[in-house]
């Protein structure tokens, strides 16, 4: 290797694991060869503060919303699809584009394995996992397809149970069941309004109901009106009663204070492209160590126990898995437990206010053990897809407030708010203010 390119590629090495460096420092690594870095902003640390005294400091959560490119044009409060990368991870990703471009499969071949398993490493520890009990894919929704098409415990005449809160993508999974397995497809309905007794109890009595019961799927966090379920307690019930648990963490992780081993289940799917900031694409799956046999090899790959053959994404997104560092970094530096913590403010400060508001339905819970920053509302008694659809578009025509209609739920459709960590308390107030006067 030329002495250029070991010049080039120490850069990108640093500037990987030093996102947050000051500019000088990274422009002292660069060379004419290199792709065109914008400055990286130094996120000073958090006062010493509590988490929920933290998340009133307004002037660090502007000082984290600086590390984020976010259009104006609207209060963006549909942070759910995914989560903006935030400037560190951008120059990561196109650093890494550029890398990977230029150095083609020799890098792909000979330096990309060690890299990709270096970051796989460094997310297990994230999620307080071993290595060997994730594999890298696209995203939850590819994680959650392999492990429920891949549990081969079902036999014909067993029953599986998916709810209403569940994500569309893995209730279709569960149900395709049907045809592959030869099981029956319970589904159940969340109770509303929902506490934590009442979640807990639902699933209890539904699995007394259901003798024949081998497999659950648990949403953690639901992307329709983001209640917390209990999971762990759901998980711990199923277990004495030999039934398995797939949980889908796509909204909890990165965003709850909690780790996957708190969630007391042994199959996982995961996002890294929603609260953690990664690029879109990143996600993990989890198989606790020891139950790896009971999930099938991906299409007939090898048999070797290992966790990785049990999805096959094909050629990945290089740049995407290496940026995953810088992402986490960011994370950690600015603190799980203050993430949560302004999420629930931004959360409560819109809820609070619309619970105030005569002809708005919150679909939102007062428990904190159930809340997450998802809530959801609708006019009274509008519940079909065409109302709600209707009153997204008009929140935006009108209001210039940028909210998604969801459904699915049982009872009915709901338009959905979704703040981040970037979102300033002025875009929620005025939500509030646009649903003062839709609700006229």
């Amino acid at each position: 290797m030329s002495e250029t390119n070991q010049r080039r590629r120490a850069w990108l090495r640093a500037g990987a694991l030093l996102p947050l460096a000051p500019a000088a420092m990274a422009a002292s690594h660069a060379s004419a060869s290199t792709p065109a870095l914008r400055p990286l902003l130094v996120l000073p640390p958090a006062p010493k503060l509590s988490p929920a005294e933290l998340a009133a400091d307004n002037d660090y959560w502007k000082a984290v919303a600086a590390q984020y490119d976010i259009t104006d044009e609207v209060a963006m409060l549909d942070n759910a699809y995914w989560g903006s990368m935030a400037r560190p991870v951008v120059d990561a990703y196109q650093r890494h584009v550029a890398e990977v471009n230029h150095d083609n499969a020799y890098y792909g071949r000979l330096q990309f394995p060690a890299e990709f398993e270096a970051a796989r490493g460094r997310a297990a520890e994230a999620l307080g996992v071993g290595r060997d009990e994730i594999a890298f894919t696209r995203g939850a929704t590819e994680a959650l397809q392999a492990l429920i098409g891949g549990y081969n415990r079902l036999r014909p005449g067993d029953v599986v149970m998916c709810a209403d809160i569940d994500y569309d993508s893995t209730i279709t999974a569960l149900h395709w069941l049907k045809q592959r397995r030869g099981v029956e497809v319970v589904a159940i309905t969340m109770p509303e309004p929902a506490t934590h007794q009442s979640l807990i109890d639902c699933y209890a009595q539904a699995m007394a109901r259901q003798p024949k019961l081998k497999l659950m799927l648990l949403t953690h966090v639901n992307h329709r009106n983001g209640m917390v379920l209990p999971v762990a307690e759901i998980s711990r019930m199923a277990r004495e009663r030999g039934v398995d648990t797939i949980v889908d963490t796509a909204h909890g992780f990165g965003q709850l204070d909690m780790r996957i081993p708190d969630l007391q289940a042994d199959f996982v799917g995961i996002n890294l492209h929603k609260w953690i900031g990664a690029p879109v694409g990143v996600g993990a799956i989890y198989i606790r160590k020891g139950r790896v046999a009971d999930i099938d090899p991906y299409m007939g790959e090898p048999d070797r126990g290992d966790v990785r053959t049990r999805v096959h994404t094909g050629t990945l997104n290089f740049a995407a898995y290496l940026a995953l560092p810088v992402a986490l970094d960011l994370h950690q530096r600015i603190g799980v437990a203050n993430k949560q913590a302004r999420l629930h403010r931004l959360r409560n400060r819109w809820v609070d206010a619309a619970r105030e508001i005569d002809g708005i339905e919150l679909l939102a819970s007062s428990d904190p053990r159930l809340t997450s920053a998802i809530a959801s509302f609708r006019l009274r008694g509008r519940t079909s897809r065409a109302d709600n659809v209707a009153l997204s578009k008009r929140l935006l025509s009108d209001h210039g407030v940028f909210a998604v209609w969801r459904d699915g739920l049982a009872s009915g459709s709901c338009v959905r708010v979704t703040p981040s960590i970037f979102t300033s308390e002025a875009q929620v107030d005025r939500l509030v203010v646009a649903l003062r006067k839709i609700a006229v």
